[in-house]
């Protein structure tokens, strides 16, 4: 078996004389049957982008000059709740808590712990709420300059395999599967997964993905701890861990579902070609990548199979409002349902689009431009054209983290 090792491709990489493809790149190549030989690639930068429910935050806030008070008991940040603790604090005036990624606002159950991060990494100001152990209310600001310490800590991250949902009944059914109820008689279509580029799918056996693998999470300098909750040998995933202060908001933010806010992030890591056998599962293409087709009831009841080439290739990543199309509603119901709030005042602001395509399907006035597709599925002896309606993946975003790291490898930021 022909191998090298990873001090030989990093002293590539320092002469300037590395093959190193960010994925989208080496698929490309593939699906044009142009594939790259063995010794023509070191390496491969994966990524992925979604919602990662697993996601939360461990922080220490200064909440208060020393003595003020002993001990928090509760505590909110713009009104979501985050957990205290676990230690006491004994008259410091700082608190340690942890924050869920899918912890719900209580004023507002459709922003959460997804959208306080994106916030907090905007340098917005958080509006902070203590219940302390004696009874009294202490209320202050905070905000990214004057956080101590923040540890985003991924439980369960970048699963090689998802499900995919349609809804077969005769009623709409809310589920976090999708921004809105998801409508009856198998008229919907909602899934997830970056396909070919994730990076479990390159890597199924984590021979290069494991404890200590070094990676970017939300853009920054983050570690592979092992395999998260849920992981199992048919359907692997990660737990993820880095600095929360040297994120980049634009991979990370809330998302908004049937059953309130949900918290999504973007993940790229690269993949060295040390043997033969890693060189052959990068081969994998979409087409080669089961999707299930579950009933939005339950991932228990399966409905049929499709694969990734049939939901991501040829299609639109973003879309296109036309303003002159817009009918000028009195309630705009796409600024309503848009899951992370990127359409506001007749304008789409494409730094929050996460390309769900939303959009698309719901404006009354027909006024947004975007293809994402639809399926031909046949259940129950029926065949269904299925429109897709809601992605929870975004490969614009997986490919460009993935291109990023693929720029820091080269300029000898990141080494392997």
């Amino acid at each position: 078996m022909k191998e090298r090792t990873i001090e030989e491709i990093n002293k590539k990489i320092e002469n300037n004389e590395a093959n190193i493809f960010t994925v989208r790149e080496f698929k490309k190549l593939i699906k044009e049957d142009k594939t790259p030989s063995f010794e023509e690639v070191d390496v491969v930068t994966t990524g992925t982008c979604g919602v990662m429910s697993g996601t939360a935050a461990i922080f220490n806030f200064i909440i208060s000059e020393p003595g003020k008070f002993m001990r928090a008991k509760n505590i909110y940040l713009n009104g979501v709740p985050a957990n205290v603790g676990p230690c006491p604090n004994e008259w410091l005036g700082s608190v340690d808590l942890i924050l869920h990624g899918t912890a719900k606002s209580l004023e507002n159950p459709f922003y959460g712990g997804g959208f306080l991060l994106k916030d907090l990494l905007e340098a917005k100001d958080i509006e902070v709420k203590v219940e302390t152990i004696e009874g009294e209310i202490i209320e202050s600001k905070t905000n990214i300059n004057e956080l101590i310490r923040g540890q985003l800590i991924g439980s369960r991250m970048a699963f090689k395999n998802y499900n995919s949902f349609t809804n077969p009944s005769d009623e709409a059914v809310s589920s976090i599967f999708g921004a809105i109820p998801l409508e009856g008689n198998f008229s919907t279509y909602t899934f997830s997964g970056c396909g070919d580029f994730n990076p479990i799918q390159n890597d199924p056996d984590l021979n290069i993905i494991k404890a200590g693998t070094k990676i970017l999470l939300n853009g920054a300098e983050a570690y592979v701890l092992g395999e998260g909750t849920r992981s199992s040998q048919e359907k692997p995933n990660l737990m993820l861990s880095g600095n929360i202060k040297d994120m980049d908001s634009q991979y990370i933010g809330g998302f908004k579902t049937g059953e309130g806010g949900e918290v999504y992030d973007t993940v790229a890591i690269p993949i060295p070609v040390l043997n033969e056998e890693i060189y052959n599962n990068l081969l994998v293409v979409n087409e080669d990548i089961e999707l299930g087709v579950m009933d939005i009831r339950g991932r228990h009841l399966p409905l049929s199979k499709t694969d990734y080439s049939k939901v991501w290739d040829a299609y639109d990543l973003r879309p296109k409002f036309i303003e002159s199309d817009c009918i000028n509603c009195d309630i705009c119901r796409v600024e309503e349902i848009c899951p992370t709030n990127a359409f506001n005042d007749k304008k789409l602001d494409l730094y929050r689009c996460f390309g769900c395509g939303i959009c698309s399907h719901y404006c009354i006035g027909d006024s947004f431009n975007m293809n994402t597709g639809s399926l031909k599925l046949k259940i129950d002896d029926k065949v269904h054209n299925i429109p897709i309606v809601c992605r929870q993946s975004d490969l614009l975003r997986a490919d460009k983290l993935s291109s990023h790291l693929k720029d820091l490898i080269e300029n000898q930021e990141f080494k392997l």
